[in-house]
């Protein structure tokens, strides 16, 4: 069976969005490249990109789509789910309340509402979606989702009684620098993430962008102990949440069920130097 009958025996689901060329639909005899191992585009007109040593047409893959955290050209799946917006969607409620009680809004200081919100829904549903990319094969979604709901997980953990994180610290002056230097592991690690989406789209870029700054400016709060750093963090936060919502109704939204649609803007790709054939 040959590549293009492999991907359209099966249903392309509406939620996913198709890279759109115009192309040769006669191969060429660069069609087989000798490096099959990594994904590369060829053909006369560069209409042929093969992955994982499968050649395929542009117009036959998925393009890079914030609705189902694809961060690039990729087959699609075999099984016609979408877990990324409702991984999304735990997301963008996490951030936007955790962003909420930093922000000190209508003088909340009290995190146990959001405590619970990071277990039982941003938590446990982060992962559930995460588990249920596993099947989609989406590799760069199954590491995200689980990694932040682990994220929602640690982060409530802190400020449970029950777990004596926070009562270990009560006699010294180290607890806030502790959540510091925790927050500047997930900054580093966000920023591998957004470095991985930089030919993506704009609403990825945005999001995990927002997402770094956010953990950064949390970070700089906790080891300075600027009450108005940690509102910065805050609205950061709550901005960050928006664009998570955004993207989680991308991938939900369609012509027969919506009359708005999010638009879809590809980041243009950089070329360095002289391509590859």
């Amino acid at each position: 069976m040959s590549s293009s009958e492999s991907i359209n025996s099966y249903h392309k689901p509406d939620n996913y969005h198709v890279e759109h060329h115009q192309v040769d639909h006669q191969f060429t005899n660069n069609t087989h490249h000798s490096n099959i191992s990594k994904v590369h585009t060829h053909g006369e007109g560069n209409e042929l990109v093969t992955i994982g040593g499968h050649t395929y047409y542009r117009h036959e893959l998925m393009s890079a789509f914030g609705g189902s955290l694809n961060p690039g050209p990729a087959p699609f799946p075999k099984f016609n789910i979408n877990p990324a917006p409702l991984g999304l969607f735990a997301f963008g409620i996490g951030c936007l309340l955790m962003g909420l009680f930093n922000a000190r809004v209508m003088g909340i200081t009290i995190p146990n509402l959001s405590v619970a919100v990071a277990c039982f829904y941003a938590g446990i549903v982060s992962m559930l979606a995460g588990i249920l990319e596993f099947f989609t094969g989406n590799t760069f979604a199954f590491t995200l989702l689980l990694s932040y709901g682990g994220f929602w997980f640690s982060y409530a953990a802190i400020f449970m009684p029950s777990m004596g994180i926070a009562a270990a610290y009560a006699e010294s002056d180290q607890f806030e620098n502790a959540v510091g230097l925790y927050l500047i592991g997930w900054t580093i690690w966000t920023f591998l993430v957004w470095s991985l989406l930089l030919k993506s789209t704009l609403a990825l870029v945005v999001m995990f962008f927002g997402l770094m700054m956010t953990y950064l400016v949390m970070a700089c709060a906790s080891l300075t102990g600027d009450m108005g750093v940690s509102r910065a963090g805050g609205v950061i936060g709550i901005i960050t949440s928006i664009v998570a919502f955004y993207n989680a109704f991308a991938g939900v939204a369609t012509p027969f069920n919506s009359y708005i649609v999010p638009p879809v803007v590809l980041l243009p790709e950089i070329k360095f130097g002289r391509g590859r054939k």
